[in-house]
């Protein structure tokens, strides 16, 4: 399904994933940061930047509940790797704590490693939308948290925000402001990259299928997300 309007452009059908999975071969509980290695590779770049991307993920994570909440009310760092580069981020978990704790347990399991973003805006909003397993837009961990974070949020470039199906839907799938975006506070904002805003522009520059609104022409697939404790060390 697809809702029309830019005030309503980010909200997938996150819910309906959540509560059609199967049960749950380990529960939310218990998490911490996994350290993995950036990936490497000899392949030579095309013009965006980019290698070839690595095979998906074919077995797709589902968990019966909300993890417990293990962090600190503080900043959190998520790296995220990628074909095209490595785009990091600063996570308020102050501020977002629901959406911080979800994605340290997730990127503890590695939930995230060798999924692609499947969906480029470039009309009207500017994000790179990530976090669905399953490629499709309607994937996601098999619970929901909460929204956080609501009131006057803005989302200026940068941003990188939760998309949902409506009040209180997030899943894993989020988003990443790389141009002028005019949204209403909806979307939990908990984070802001701190680098790798030039990756997301280069795929952006390469369009998508259909224009204005689908998958990024040039193919994009985290290939690790790590989160650790502690601001982003400064560039």
């Amino acid at each position: 399904m697809r809702i029309s309007g830019v005030a309503a452009l980010l909200c997938l059908p996150v819910l309906a994933v959540a509560a059609g999975c199967g049960s749950s071969s380990s529960g939310g509980s218990g998490a911490g940061s996994a350290q993995v290695s950036p990936a490497t590779s000899s392949t030579a770049l095309n013009q965006n930047g980019c290698t070839p991307p690595p095979p998906l993920q074919t077995k797709h994570q589902s968990y019966a509940s909300e993890p417990k909440m293990t962090i600190s009310p503080t900043t959190y760092t998520a790296t995220i790797v990628t074909n095209c580069g490595t785009i990091v981020v600063a996570m308020d978990g102050k501020a977002a704590p629901h959406t911080v704790n979800s994605f340290n347990f997730l990127a503890s399991k590695g939930f995230f490693s060798d999924t692609k973003c499947h969906r480029l805006t470039t009309s009207g909003i500017d994000v790179l939308q990530c976090g669905d397993p399953t490629g499709t837009g309607t994937g996601g961990p098999g619970y929901t948290i909460p929204d956080e974070n609501l009131a006057g949020a803005t989302y200026p470039v940068g941003t990188v925000a939760m998309a949902n199906a409506g009040p209180n839907t997030g899943g894993s799938q989020f988003f990443l402001v790389y141009g002028p975006s005019q949204l209403g506070p909806a979307y939990t904002p908990f984070g802001h990259i701190t680098s790798g805003l030039d990756v997301i522009k280069r795929v952006a520059a390469a369009g998508s299928n259909p224009p204005g609104d689908g998958a990024p022409l040039q193919p994009v697939v985290i290939e690790t997300f790590t989160v650790t404790k502690g601001a982003p060390a400064a560039s």
